[in-house]
């Protein structure tokens, strides 16, 4: 994997080639000293994956992953001296297409090696979902079109919602376009480290009318209330509709699985629901969306022109798995319409 380092600081960068040097695998492609640069260099030489960090001069790591993933997209993480204090920060590099986000290795005297373990990992990750091939292309439950399957009659209605690389800004979109009084719960799968989730719901609260939070082992989606799947487990709907955090498949690389989940929307759900498929590396949620339609649900995805990474979307569009492929800021408006109509047709 060739690799592109964005840091201005220089010990960060002899930090970063110490940590990738434990990795044969790994070439340092090129290094920038500012956005800027990094944003040409990527335009001549696009590398398989850009370490970016976020505060540098000359322009940040927000606007050139911005403009990066316009002018020569590539996998993009984000690799800063304290995500934690930088999390919003990290949201929006998010938003525009980084895949994900880990602290700067430190050139301390203790092991090396297992201070640059979180960012090899993180790169392991990410070089997976850049070559699956197979995920998303199977369901991981088997046959899911079959009626739905359930415990006790419900007349709760369901909104699910999967999105990946650029998934914060969109989601931040749509939710921020449902009102208050919305009839249906809300349920949010989004690819996002179990560290940045709490982060995230609170990010994604401050434009949304409704209240956003993490989902919680064994509640129930209510109307009115989103749920963000909160753990690198896979967010999955049981026999009485209740939720529950599961690390089956274990195979998947995508954790949080959407295509686990809208699956299990597809057994345990038995009112209505609709599925939504936003931006996103890779194919997961394709096959889930694809059985949610074949159910007769109302399914949307996001067009291609206004996607930060048109994969999971495109995914879903080979597979005829959309009713309808929209532009981002036309899915709220038609996420509430079919509501709205199915409330005039009970």
């Amino acid at each position: 994997m060739r690799i592109g380092i964005v840091n201005d600081l220089p010990m960060a960068v002899e930090a970063l080639k110490r940590a990738l040097a434990f990795k044969s695998t790994l070439k340092v492609a090129w290094v920038a000293r500012n956005g800027a640069e990094a944003v040409e260099l990527c335009a001549k030489d696009t590398p398989d994956l850009v370490l970016m960090d976020l505060l540098m001069p000359v322009m940040d790591g927000i606007e050139a992953t911005k403009k990066i993933m316009a002018r020569s997209p590539c996998a993009i993480l984000v690799v800063t001296v304290s995500v934690g204090a930088n999390a919003w920060r990290v949201f929006e590099a998010m938003g525009h297409g980084a895949l994900d986000a880990v602290d700067t290795p430190a050139l301390g005297t203790g092991d090396q090696r297992e201070g640059a373990a979180p960012l090899l990992a993180k790169i392991e990750i990410i070089g997976k979902l850049a070559s699956d091939r197979s995920a998303g292309t199977q369901s991981p439950f088997g046959s899911a079109t079959t009626a739905a399957a359930a415990t006790a009659a419900s007349h709760t209605r369901l909104l699910a919602i999967g999105a990946s690389a650029g998934g914060p800004a969109a989601l931040a979109k749509v939710l921020s376009g449902l009102p208050k009084d919305f009839p249906a719960a809300v349920v949010v799968i989004q690819h996002v480290d179990v560290q940045f989730a709490a982060g995230m719901a609170e990010w994604l609260s401050r434009d949304s009318a409704l209240p956003v939070r993490l989902a919680v082992e064994g509640e129930r989606p209510l109307p009115g209330v989103v749920l963000l799947a909160g753990t690198n487990d896979h967010l999955t709907l049981l026999a009485g509709g209740t939720l529950s955090y599961t690390p089956r498949p274990r195979e998947y690389v995508y954790r949080p699985s959407v295509d686990v989940f809208f699956q299990s929307v597809t057994r345990f759900w038995p009112g209505e629901a609709v599925g939504v498929l936003l931006t996103g590396m890779g194919r997961d949620g394709a096959v889930g969306l694809k059985a949610m339609r074949n159910q007769g649900r109302h399914t949307f995805t996001q067009d291609q022109a206004t996607s930060a990474v048109y994969g999971m979307p495109k995914a879903a569009a080979t597979l005829d798995a959309a009713v309808e492929i929209l532009p981002l800021d036309r899915i709220a408006a038609r996420i509430v319409a079919v509501f709205a109509a199915k409330n005039k047709g009970r």
